[in-house]
């Protein structure tokens, strides 16, 4: 396998981010509303990566620089986002992979706190996050677009 930066609007990513969107209606019943563009993942205030087997598309993830207080979030954080590896490559422990170069590259890029928000419904991403050092956000203090939401469940990580 082999992970390499990309785009957020590369053909391959937009491939992935169709099927991460297809697995967000079959657990919630609706796709993730949150706006995002290819130059929110630009370096140094973002980064978007895919992991490859062979030339095929299998794994992704990104983060990007997102401080909006309105929102919850804070000065220094860095916002994971499309966390996702095709049904056939799971367990190979890709996503793994992924999440510690997001956290390298973005902790490279000065951020000091990775956050993310996942739900109720992805049990194997909330156990992922957990077992990589990631603390359950208490409900006042949760961000983003789904905060308000009973099922979102809000993480973060010191990177610093």
């Amino acid at each position: 396998m082999e992970i390499r930066p990309v785009r957020y609007d590369h053909p391959d990513a937009v491939v992935l981010d169709a099927l991460v969107q297809q697995e967000y209606v079959r657990r919630y019943g609706e796709t993730d509303f949150t706006p995002l563009d290819a130059t929110m993942f630009v370096p140094p205030r973002g980064a978007y990566l895919l992991a490859y087997d062979g030339d095929r598309p299998v794994a992704t993830g990104g983060w990007r620089t997102e401080e909006d207080t309105a929102k919850g979030y804070a000065a220094g954080d860095a916002e994971i986002k499309r966390m996702f590896v095709i049904e056939e490559a799971r367990g190979r422990g890709l996503a793994r992979r992924i999440l510690a170069a997001l956290e390298a590259d973005a902790r490279a890029a000065g951020r000091t706190r990775m956050v993310l928000e996942t739900g109720t419904e992805q049990p194997e991403a909330l156990t992922l996050y957990a077992s990589c050092g990631y603390l359950m956000v208490p409900e006042p203090e949760k961000f983003g677009e789904f905060r308000t939401y009973d099922d979102s469940r809000c993480m973060r990580k010191a990177l610093v």
